[in-house]
C-alpha cells in the first residue's frame, strides 16, 4: 500500500512539478487556496491594527490639543525618509514578483536583496527615533551622547510612557494642566505616547517578520525554487510586505502629521 501510495505520489509531482502539492489538483487551485489563505490572515492583521487605531480615535477626540502638541515632539523629518524609504521597497518588491513571474533569477535576487536591505534601513531609523526619546529621559542631548557619557544636561522631558514621563512646559503642557506626571496614563500626552509606542512598535515587529519572511525567499530564489510557472511564494510575501507599507502610510499622517 505504500509503495501505491509512493508511487502515486511520484506520478503526480512528475505530472505536474514537485512543487505541486498532493492534497492539490492543479497549480492554478493550489495558488489560489495560498492567495485566499493570505488574504484571511492580512484581515486578522488588519483587525488588530484597528484596535489601535480606534484607541486613537477616541483619545484624539478626547485630548485635542495635547495630541497637537504631543505630535510636535516626533521627529517628523525622520519619519518622512522612512516614508520613502518604504514606499521605494513596495516598488522593489513589485519588481521582485515580475522578475519571479518571467523567470529571471538574477532580477529577482537583486530586487529581493534591495528590498531586505531598505526594510533594515527603515529599523534603523525608527530605532534612531526611539533612542531619541530615551536619551532625553537620562539627560543626554542626543543618541550618541547618551552612549558616550557626555553632553549630558539636566532632564527636561521624558517622553516615554512610565512613572518618569514629564512633557515639556514650553510646548503647552503648563497651558493645559497637563504638565510633569508621576503616575502612569495620566495626561493626553503621555497617551498619545503610549499609542504612539504601541503601534509603531508593533509595526517594528511585523517589519521584522516580514524580512525574515523575505530572507527565506531568497534563500529559496538561490535555490532555483521558482519559474516562471510557480512563484507563489513570491507573490505571498509580496503581499505581507504591501501590508507593512499601507500600515505606515496611516502610522505616519496619524502621529506625525497631526
Amino acid at each position: 500500500m505504500a509503495t501505491i501510495t509512493h508511487t502515486h505520489e511520484e506520478a503526480h509531482a512528475h505530472t505536474h512539478g514537485p512543487e505541486l502539492q498532493h492534497q492539490f489538483e492543479t497549480p492554478e487551485q493550489q495558488k489560489e487556496a495560498a492567495t485566499l489563505g493570505m488574504w484571511a490572515f492580512l484581515v486578522t492583521e488588519i483587525m488588530l491594527f484597528g484596535g489601535i487605531f480606534m484607541a486613537y480615535i477616541a483619545y484624539r477626540w478626547a485630548f485635542p490639543e495635547a495630541w497637537k502638541e504631543s505630535a510636535a515632539l516626533l521627529n517628523t523629518p525622520l519619519a518622512t525618509v522612512n516614508t520613502v524609504v518604504l514606499l521605494v521597497s513596495s516598488l522593489t518588491v513589485a519588481l521582485a514578483v515580475n522578475a519571479a513571474e518571467e523567470g529571471n533569477k538574477r532580477r529577482l535576487l537583486t530586487m529581493l536583496v534591495l528590498t531586505m536591505l531598505l526594510g533594515v534601513t527603515f529599523l534603523v531609523i525608527k530605532g534612531y527615533e526611539y533612542s531619541e526619546k530615551f536619551a532625553h529621559c537620562a539627560g543626554a542631548k542626543d543618541p550618541i551622547s547618551w552612549i558616550t557619557g557626555t553632553d549630558l544636561r539636566e532632564s527636561h522631558e521624558c517622553l516615554v510612557p512610565g512613572r518618569g514621563f514629564s512633557f515639556p512646559a514650553e510646548h503647552g503642557a503648563a497651558n493645559t494642566g497637563h504638565g510633569t506626571t508621576t503616575g502612569l496614563l495620566q495626561s493626553g500626552h503621555q497617551l498619545f505616547f503610549f499609542l504612539y509606542f504601541c503601534a509603531t512598535g508593533l509595526h517594528a515587529i511585523h517589519m521584522l517578520i516580514g524580512l525574515s519572511v523575505m530572507g527565506t525567499i531568497t534563500t529559496m530564489a538561490l535555490r532555483d525554487r521558482f519559474s516562471p510557472t510557480y512563484f507563489t511564494p513570491v507573490e505571498i510575501g509580496g503581499l505581507y510586505w504591501h501590508l507593512i507599507d499601507i500600515i505606515w502610510v496611516f502610522l505616519f499622517p496619524l502621529f506625525y502629521l497631526v
